[in-house]
């Protein structure tokens, strides 16, 4: 193809790596790599807190890393925040753990780890994990809030909410596990990409996106041209402008190979 993207977003799991794994395979940093050697500006733009971001900063030249679903800006080189905003997570908790019985909840402490309640499976958080009361952590104010269900399935989370109204956030659902994330209003992978587009002067139709989930949605649709992973649900790949392979067939290097 002639077009050569300026602009490339990037979600990491599900996409860069197999889901929680911090290991990106090589074809896949190979064609990272190649993408930033041809000038495009590579963003990290993930669900990720920055503590579950950080390992992957180093294998790939990243210019920018969006973590919390765009709630968080972090600039690589300089390991420095350059942006952070943040909600009140106690009325979402409040629905939420009336709604859910047996949910668990935890709170971002960006770059640190999660204050929680509950018990989360192993590996669900990352970095310092402070055991909390709900009253203590609905006090602190986050970028990001998860929730998991335990002992249900994500399809099971996706029917109880159907018809869940959440002011004051933005959330989705997860499409593999019993797992909700919460950001502030108005925040989406997508909302942050266009705000970092202007300010990189990178025009609209020089922006290129690859994701695999529920929250990559907007990110997908607000690329020039949005690619889904080939194990995106199919809501997503409705998204998207085409599919690639499947992350276990380094699909992310397939999709940039065909612009770098």
């Amino acid at each position: 193809m002639n077009w050569r993207p300026r602009l490339v977003a990037l979600d990491i799991d599900g996409t860069l790596t197999h889901v929680g794994s911090h290991d990106i395979a090589p074809a896949v940093q190979a064609a990272v790599a190649r993408a930033a050697e041809h000038g495009a500006h590579v963003v990290l733009c993930t669900g990720r807190s920055l503590i579950g971001t950080t390992p992957i900063a180093p294998q790939v030249p990243a210019s920018m890393a969006l973590c919390s679903n765009g709630a968080v800006w972090w600039d690589p080189a300089r390991d420095e925040i350059i942006k952070r905003i943040t909600f009140e997570p106690g009325p979402t908790i409040k629905t939420l753990s009336a709604l859910l019985p047996g949910a668990v909840f935890a709170v971002e402490q960006t770059g640190v780890g999660s204050l929680f309640v509950g018990e989360f499976l192993p590996n669900d958080l990352w970095g310092v994990t402070t055991s909390a009361t709900f009253d203590e952590i609905a006090a602190v104010p986050t970028a990001r809030l998860v929730m998991r269900w335990l002992d249900h399935t994500a399809a099971e989370l996706a029917f109880a909410v159907r018809e869940l109204e959440l002011p004051g956030v933005s959330w989705h659902v997860d499409h593999t596990e019993a797992w909700l994330t919460a950001v502030p209003p108005d925040v989406t992978k997508g909302s942050a990409l266009e705000e970092l587009r202007v300010l990189l002067g990178v025009p609209a139709e020089d922006t290129l996106a690859i994701g695999d989930g529920t929250n990559d949605v907007e990110m997908l649709r607000w690329a020039a041209h949005g690619i889904a992973m080939g194990q995106a649900p199919a809501t997503v790949q409705a998204a998207a402008d085409s599919v690639t392979a499947t992350v276990l067939e380094d699909g992310a290097a397939q999709a940039l190979s065909r612009f770098f």
